[in-house]
């Protein structure tokens, strides 16, 4: 780390109630959108660890509504969990670290907006399944985020990144990065900018049920990959869901698709042998059983069935974005080689090819499944 570097998070530091004096500071790589540190403070010889982060103004344009929507959710969520009595719901979720001011951020002289957590210790994260009860963990744990946010009063939370989920003006945005092609890369992808365009009617599958009112709004996250899961070291059980800037209000399906697309298929996102990229079945029925097991009893029979389309749509859509930001030069998704977009890309889809060859079976499992765990009531 570089002088200047250490010298803004000294100064970070200083901003928030954190115990203690700064000893060491670490980056983070993983994560493709904020600027993540690991800072340890000593104090009176007991070691604390807190996470400083840098907000993407490029990527979250609001960041003030984005840090009411944290405030709110976090402290929802710890009073949940107080309520039906965790015995340590501070591990069970993020807590957020005020500044001396008493705010959840802080503006430095660039304007740049920080935010201080509490590290949740002798967890880890993973970038890929390995095993099924994994999957199981990662849709428990994502289906009870949601039932406890299910009650959280008004008002409305803010779009942190209006349309998100909007899989149609995604397509639109990447039909305009073809036309323009900025950096001439379409020559690079032609295979895939085909396989995007034969994929278009894959757009509307969960925006038509919303607009029709098929199914319900609900409080989402939205980015449910596996790694936004802490998992115990030792009982390798689902701790907290963590990476909550893009929780707002959305479909349970967008959460669920995006499960499938990471914990169905044990391997990183930008995995660069397509041979391995493939939908596992037993990864996928544990995925289910374990989200049922907390969501299934909010979700609709509306919701229920398209849940297998649900993984299709999320797979296809990201994939289009990886494949917009590499035809547009790489200026969203932090990259870490050439090509590093492309390569996601096209392991998203040839996922969402598994998947289609795969979704007979698929069905058969949500169908069992629904037979065994809890029915929406109205």
């Amino acid at each position: 780390m570089q002088g200047s570097e250490l010298e803004t998070l000294r100064q970070v530091a200083r901003q928030f109630r954190v115990c203690g004096e700064l000893v060491q500071v670490e980056p983070v790589g993983i994560g493709h959108i904020n600027r993540t540190y690991t800072a340890t403070y000593a104090d009176n010889g007991r070691r604390t660890r807190y996470v400083h982060q840098r907000i993407n103004r490029n990527v979250f344009r609001n960041p003030r509504a984005l840090m009411e929507n944290l405030e709110r959710v976090c402290r929802h969520l710890q009073n949940k969990l107080q309520e039906r009595g965790e015995p340590d719901p501070g591990r069970r979720c993020l807590t957020l670290v005020p500044t001396h001011d008493g705010a959840s951020y802080w503006v430095d002289a660039e304007g740049e907006f920080w935010r201080t957590y509490v590290c949740i210790e002798g967890v880890r994260s993973c970038e890929a399944v390995s095993r099924p009860e994994q999957a199981w963990e990662v849709g428990r744990a994502f289906g009870e985020f949601q039932a406890l946010l299910a009650d959280l009063p008004g008002p409305r939370l803010h779009d942190t990144i209006p349309d998100f989920h909007h899989t149609r003006k995604r397509f639109e945005a990447f039909c305009r990065a073809l036309e323009r092609d900025p950096v001439n890369r379409a020559r690079h992808a032609r295979r895939e900018i085909e396989f995007a365009l034969a994929h278009e009617p894959l757009a509307g599958v969960v925006l038509d049920a919303l607009e029709q009112g098929r199914i319900p709004e609900r409080i989402t996250h939205n980015d449910t990959k596996i790694n936004n899961v802490l998992l115990d070291e030792q009982t390798h059980r689902a701790v907290a869901v963590v990476d909550l800037d893009t929780v707002m209000t959305g479909s349970v399906l967008y959460d669920f698709g995006d499960m499938v697309r990471t914990a169905t298929s044990p391997t990183p996102e930008d995995e660069r042998d397509l041979t391995r990229v493939r939908v596992q079945l037993p990864f996928f029925e544990k995925l289910v059983e374990g989200y049922l097991s907390t969501a299934g009893s909010f979700l609709t029979p509306a919701e229920r069935n398209l849940l297998v389309a649900s993984g299709k749509l999320i797979t296809f859509e990201t994939g289009l974005r990886f494949l917009t930001d590499y035809l547009l030069g790489d200026t969203y998704f932090r990259v870490h080689r050439p090509d590093h977009n492309l390569d996601r890309c096209r392991a998203q889809f040839q996922l969402l090819a598994s998947l289609e060859a795969g979704e007979e079976a698929l069905q058969a499992i949500v169908r069992r499944m629904d037979n065994l765990l809890p029915v929406h009531r109205p």
